[in-house]
């Protein structure tokens, strides 16, 4: 099959509305086609990395073959979580996915793409900055600004923030206490989400923490 260089064209902006907010990433997932599973029956995954996204549309690098247009897709999508939809058009090296979701999640979507392009580069100096520690064991409570209350399991903290595990997931830039510590909910993984500190805390702080749920 000839394939077209990984870049988006014109067919791209067909997908997506002069509106959206466009961002150019790197971002690590995997992927599932319809029609590659296991002997078992399972569906087959295989590794992407997110390169262009908006609320209707993504492309995806890869190293493996892609048969052909009109495949169904789901990838896992670091800060982004699960999206799903058809394979739009095949590039060397990747594919161009048409995302498909209620209206109602696109508007949720389009809110974390603009929150994480206005604060990628934060969550980097984050990650460089600060160790991120497993505690042993991860149950701790998530408290909402309503008063409402969540169990959680910790993923891993460190001085700047948390991830958590957990049945409730907030939209991005909710203000939320994990125990006692106060953040906003900054990015979303498979199953959970992560919470940045609204100031940085003294080790001894995380320290303590550590020592409560261990």
């Amino acid at each position: 099959m000839d394939r077209a260089p990984l870049e988006l064209g014109d067919d791209y902006i067909a997908v997506d509305c002069r509106t959206d907010v466009r961002i150019v990433v790197s971002l690590p997932g995997r992927f599932t086609l319809a029609s590659r599973r296991d002997m078992l029956g399972q569906r087959r995954e295989f590794p992407c990395r997110v390169v262009n996204l908006t609320c209707h549309a993504m492309a995806l690098a890869t190293p493996v073959t892609i048969p052909e247009t009109g495949e169904r897709v789901i990838a896992h999508v670091d800060y982004f979580g699960k999206l799903e939809g058809r394979i739009v058009k095949v590039f060397e090296g990747g594919f161009l996915v048409e995302i498909t979701m209620p209206n109602s999640e696109r508007r949720k979507l389009a809110g974390r793409i603009e929150w994480y392009e206005k604060h990628k580069n934060h969550d980097a100096e984050d990650s460089r900055g600060h160790i991120r520690i497993v505690p042993a064991d991860p149950y701790s409570t998530l408290v909402f600004a309503d008063g409402s209350t969540v169990e959680c399991i910790v993923k891993d903290l460190s001085a700047s923030g948390v991830a958590v595990y957990a049945d409730t997931i907030p939209d991005i830039g909710t203000p939320v206490a994990v125990d006692k510590l106060v953040g906003r909910v900054v990015r979303h993984f498979d199953d959970g989400f992560a919470v940045h500190f609204v100031e940085a805390q003294d080790p001894q702080v995380v320290e303590n923490l550590i020592a409560r749920l261990t």
